[in-house]
Order: structure tokens, then C-alpha cells, then sequence
């Protein structure tokens, strides 16, 4: 039983996938591929080939320089009003001769260019003879007249897409050539100077747009080439960000201003360390330290001061072994510490009479017979009181 069902369900399965397999239809469909390299950057790639082909030298700059009056410039993405010297410079060619032709994207303020050119953007009110279907991008537009500056005869008509629906092109000055559909005109050229402005109120020339329509046609009309022309394709919509020209242009100066702006950090920065090994530290004995500052005394004052501290600390050191030893006269004292410390009575009379120290060899000597009295004193007084601690041990015992 268990066989049978499995049968069936290989059955049922081969069934289905042979009814999939007969409503299937494969076919290849092709798919457009992203666009690279330089046609992904450069908004012009694919009008700088078709002029080209046309046998003109096609140019993609992003600055404006001299250029010869019968060259003709595409400008597209283009600060009108960023610079006033680069604005004049670029109206005294085309009045020289040039011819400049400009689409919807020029950005800025416009009003210095409508000044210049007498073409204006004004908006449009739309009535029933150029209704048009707003789904569709690409309408018909007569041009007029029919002819090039080359005087060939053009195309009666162009598709043009994508163009602006609220606004339409006017001009002070009797247009040379225009398209138009109805009360619309989305195309105009006027003469300025010995050259002309072709504005286009669309972007025809731009990517891949250059193939929609008639663009790669009107291109030709509206830069009026002729074989062996010059093109220059002006844009500033891929313009180098600010580091970059600065790297570009003043290389030397940013390494010099990089390399003294680290200097100043690491200069005024926290440091791991101080400026100088620290002085190896060293202990001084007791001994040291005394002779030092006997020395120290002796040679700042005369040694007086140090004479009169040691014998104030002669006199503390009698005043505990000796009793009523303040009220004594100068020659008690005297005897009375010749008796304690063993030092001649004479001797230890002159020590303390600081006016009988004259010079510095009989100063030191002074000190001297007074340091070894006070450290008699000391001693005979050290002396006492470990006899009275053995005597009270002995007598706990």
C-alpha cells in the first residue's frame, strides 16, 4: 500500500512538471547595462562622440579660457553670475563671434543673463491650440525658419522631450531661429554682437538623453556646426571639491602649512616625559648634613650665630644635670661644668666668652671645646639613667 502511494505521487509530480515545462516559454531579453568609466561621469560623453562623428573636435572643460571666436560652447549646469570677470569674459567672445548655446539647468541668478541676452523665462498659460497630452514627454516643435546659419535646409519640425510646461521662452529682440508649438516657444536664438545665444528650455544633451527625440539633430542646429568646428561642452556640475583644487593648484603650500601646523602641535603637545632626566636623588649621612650647615653658618655672619646656638644648648643640657644651675654666677657655672664634663675649667671659661673669639680658627676651636662639654653632659646624663633602669630591673627581679 505504502508502495503505491509513493508510484503515484512520482506520477502526479512528473505530470506537473511536464505541464510547466509545455506553458514555459524562454526567451532572451536584453537588459541595458549601467553605464562606466567616463560615460558615468562625463554628463557630455555621449554628445562629445556624436559630434565626433560629425568631423568637429569635441572638448569637455570645466573652466572657461580664450577661445577662438568661431568656436561654439554647449553650457550646461553653469553658474551665470559666479564670477563677474569669467561672466564678461564670456560675453565679450560671444559678442566677438561666438556662439553659445545654454539649456534650462543655468543656475544663479538669471537676471544678469536675461539682461544680456534679451531671452527671458516667462510663464506659460496654456489654451486649446497647444493643449497637449501631459503623459506624453516628448512633443512636435516647428522650427522656424527652416534653415541653418550654415544655409542648409533643417528638419520642418524636431521632438523635443522632457521640456518645462510652466514656462515658455520670450525675447526683446526679433528671434533668428525658434521652435515653437503654439503660443510656446521652447527653443530660441538671437544675435548678440557679431554672435548669438541658443536657449533650449529642456536638457537634450545631457547622459542618454541625447538620444530621446530629436536631440542629437537639434544639437546640431542649435550649436550650428559645421565640419572641422571647434565644441567646447562647459559644465561645473562635476566640479572638484574644494581640498581637491587646493592639492591641485598649491600643492607646495599645503605640505609646508601641514607640516608647520604639526610641528606646532607636537611643540605645545602633552609629552610623555620631562624635558631633562631628573637628577639622580642621593641620600646625605647625619654627619654630612651637620657639617654642611656648620660650614654654612661659619661662612654667613662670621660664625657668631652658630657660637651662640651652641652655647644655648650647653646651658639646656647643665640646666637638667645641675640644679639652680640659672642662678649661678659666670664662675660657678664654670666649675660646675668642668666638674660635670671633665673639660678644663679655663678652656671652657674662654669657649663661652664669645668676645675672646676673635678670628675664625679660634671661633671653630670655641665650638668645639663647647660641643664636647654638651656632649659630656649628654652622656654622663645618658650614663645615669641606664644605671637607674638596671638598678629598678634588678630590684623587680
Amino acid at each position: 500500500m505504502k508502495r503505491a502511494w509513493i508510484v503515484a505521487g512520482v506520477a502526479l509530480f512528473t505530470a506537473f512538471a511536464y505541464w510547466i515545462a509545455r506553458r514555459t516559454e524562454w526567451t532572451d531579453v536584453k537588459i541595458a547595462m549601467p553605464l562606466q568609466g567616463e560615460a558615468r561621469t562625463n554628463p557630455f560623453y555621449a554628445a562629445q562622440r556624436f559630434t565626433a562623428q560629425l568631423h568637429a573636435r569635441a572638448t569637455r572643460d570645466m573652466v572657461f579660457s580664450s577661445l577662438p571666436p568661431d568656436a561654439a560652447i554647449v553650457l550646461s549646469a553653469w553658474n551665470w553670475n559666479l564670477s563677474t570677470r569669467r561672466r564678461e569674459a564670456l560675453e565679450r567672445w560671444v559678442e566677438s563671434g561666438g556662439r553659445l548655446v545654454v539649456d534650462r539647468t543655468l543656475i544663479g541668478d538669471t537676471r544678469d543673463f536675461e539682461r544680456w541676452s534679451h531671452v527671458t523665462h516667462v510663464p506659460h498659460e496654456p489654451d486649446k491650440r497647444d493643449e497637449t497630452d501631459l503623459d506624453d514627454p516628448c512633443g512636435r516643435y516647428a522650427a522656424e525658419p527652416q534653415s541653418t546659419a550654415a544655409g542648409d535646409a533643417g528638419p520642418a519640425s524636431y521632438w523635443l522631450c522632457d521640456v518645462d510646461r510652466v514656462s515658455s521662452l520670450a525675447s526683446t529682440k526679433e528671434p533668428e531661429w525658434t521652435l515653437r508649438s503654439g503660443s510656446r516657444v521652447q527653443a530660441l536664438r538671437v544675435g548678440v554682437g557679431r554672435g548669438s545665444v541658443t536657449v533650449i528650455n529642456a536638457e537634450p544633451f545631457r547622459y542618454l538623453t541625447l538620444f530621446d527625440g530629436d536631440h542629437a539633430a537639434l544639437l546640431v542646429a542649435a550649436a550650428q556646426l559645421r565640419r572641422g568646428d571647434d565644441v567646447h561642452f562647459l559644465s561645473e556640475e562635476d566640479q572638484p571639491s574644494l581640498l581637491a583644487l587646493a592639492w591641485m593648484h598649491g600643492a607646495p603650500v599645503v605640505v609646508l602649512a601641514s607640516a608647520l601646523v604639526a610641528l606646532v602641535l607636537w611643540r605645545r603637545g602633552v609629552r610623555f616625559g620631562p624635558l631633562e632626566p631628573p637628577d639622580a636623588s642621593a641620600r646625605r649621612s647625619l654627619a654630612e648634613q651637620i657639617l654642611g650647615t656648620g660650614r654654612f653658618a661659619m661662612r654667613h655672619g662670621g660664625g657668631q650665630a652658630l657660637h651662640a646656638a651652641c652655647v644655648r644648648a650647653l646651658d639646656e643640657a647643665a640646666s637638667r644635670r645641675i640644679g639652680g644651675y640659672a642662678r649661678l654666677s659666670a664662675s660657678a657655672r664654670g666649675a660646675a661644668l668642668a666638674h660635670l664634663t671633665g673639660v678644663d675649667e679655663q678652656a671652657l671659661a674662654s669657649a663661652i666668652d664669645a668676645e675672646a673669639s676673635r678670628s675664625a680658627h679660634d671661633l671653630r676651636r670655641a665650638i668645639a671645646v663647647l660641643e664636647t662639654a654638651r656632649r659630656g653632659a649628654v652622656a654622663e646624663r645618658s650614663s645615669s639613667r641606664e644605671g637607674r633602669q638596671g638598678r629598678l630591673s634588678y630590684g623587680i627581679r
